[in-house]
């Protein structure tokens, strides 16, 4: 990112998926006119047709994942701070901060408060996925000495237990290659949460999965929102509460 640019960056989510479907329409399309219809036993297989068709959906797949990532997401990650009754001096947690959008909405609603975020800075999750990018949006958005930003890992965290009265995540949890290690970061999100405090995460699948090993945790599902179909993929959202 440009230390000359007077607007924050939040990125494009899945890069690599984005430039994958864009190269995939392409080919279709050439392969569209390039590939004969045949007819095998009386049926006829419009392989022209099947490319074209395949590849258009490509294209708008790409699409709709830039559109989220230039202009749904904003939306959609107020959605999510909109379900927390805000004091404004509350402990945020943004799990897998990358570019810092839910940290930085969290921060704009604080006033004595502090959010940490959270990232091991992986750039196929997203485009220029680093710590300086993060802290250049808190800095143009007004909130950079409101925010800290760390090198962390979501299924080692090193916080005490009970430090944080809300804690967020969005489409984080996926990333992590396996089944223990998204099980694991849902357990350290119950670890790190304090009694009374909430933890609102969102992802387009593994939601049911999470839910399951928040409850063993002995958190309570507060709140499970339908998929959105404004964002791309699909997301839900769900809320769980720590009590005691």
């Amino acid at each position: 990112m440009s230390s000359s640019s007077t607007k924050p960056d939040y990125g494009i989510d899945a890069p690599g998926v984005v430039r994958n479907l864009f190269v995939a329409g392409a080919i279709c399309v050439l392969l569209f006119r390039f590939l004969p219809n045949f007819t095998v036993g009386g049926v006829t297989f419009l392989l022209g047709l099947m490319f074209r068709n395949t590849g258009i959906g490509c294209f708008v797949g790409g699409t709709l994942m830039l559109v989220y990532s230039k202009f749904s997401k904003f939306r959609h990650r107020d959605r999510m701070l909109n379900m927390v009754n805000w004091r404004g001096d509350e402990r945020v947690l943004d799990v897998g901060t990358g570019a810092g959008l839910l940290l930085i909405g969290a921060a704009k609603r604080l006033t004595n408060g502090r959010p940490t975020g959270i990232d091991l800075w992986s750039q196929v999750d997203l485009s220029a996925n680093e710590k300086q990018r993060t802290l250049r949006n808190a800095e143009l958005e007004g909130v950079k000495d409101r925010v800290e930003v760390l090198d962390g890992d979501a299924t080692a965290m090193t916080f005490p237990d009970n430090t944080f009265d809300v804690i967020v995540s969005l489409a984080c949890i996926h990333n992590i290659p396996t089944r223990e290690g998204r099980d694991k970061a849902c357990q350290q999100i119950a670890r790190v949460l304090k009694p009374g405090g909430a933890a609102i995460i969102s992802d387009f699948k593994n939601t049911g999965r999470y839910k399951s090993e928040f409850k063993k945790a002995g958190l309570k599902l507060s709140s499970e929102g339908g998929y959105s179909w404004t964002t791309f993929p699909p997301m839900r959202i769900i809320k769980v509460t720590k009590t005691g």
